[in-house]
């Protein structure tokens, strides 16, 4: 089945690559960050799974703004276990993606704001 939703297929296909960093990461002992990253890194795609079925327009804003703060969030452990060389595996890859998460997740938000805002057009017919 094809999912046609870039940024919960992206979310997805990231959440699959940190569970497999995490691994590296707990192969080498490293186990307080390596748990941060799973927790941070596998909640995105689930909030953005959780937008795709909210039950409003701001409950879906919220649930994105969720994923946003768990992507940022992401984003600060990969850069503290690269700047921190705990590991000798390369996490540069990682950054670029969930900079470009971060980015899709960001646009998704303010457009789904810039609607909310807008008048609700009038639905009556002229005759």
């Amino acid at each position: 089945m094809k999912n046609d939703n870039i940024i919960a297929t992206k979310t997805f296909d990231f959440s699959l690559k940190i569970i497999s960093l995490y691994i590296q990461l707990k192969n080498q002992n490293e186990f307080i960050i390596s748990k941060q990253l799973l927790r941070s890194g596998t909640s995105i795609g689930a909030n953005v799974e959780e937008a795709i079925a909210a039950q409003s327009r701001k409950d879906f804003i919220s649930k994105m703004a969720i994923a946003s703060k768990e992507a940022r969030e992401t984003k600060y452990w990969l850069r503290l276990l690269h700047r921190s060389e705990l590991t000798n595996t390369p996490v540069q890859d990682y950054l670029v993606e969930i900079e470009h998460i971060i980015n899709i997740i960001t646009k998704i938000i303010k457009t789904s704001q810039e609607s909310a805002a807008k008048p609700i057009q009038n639905l009556y017919f002229k005759i």
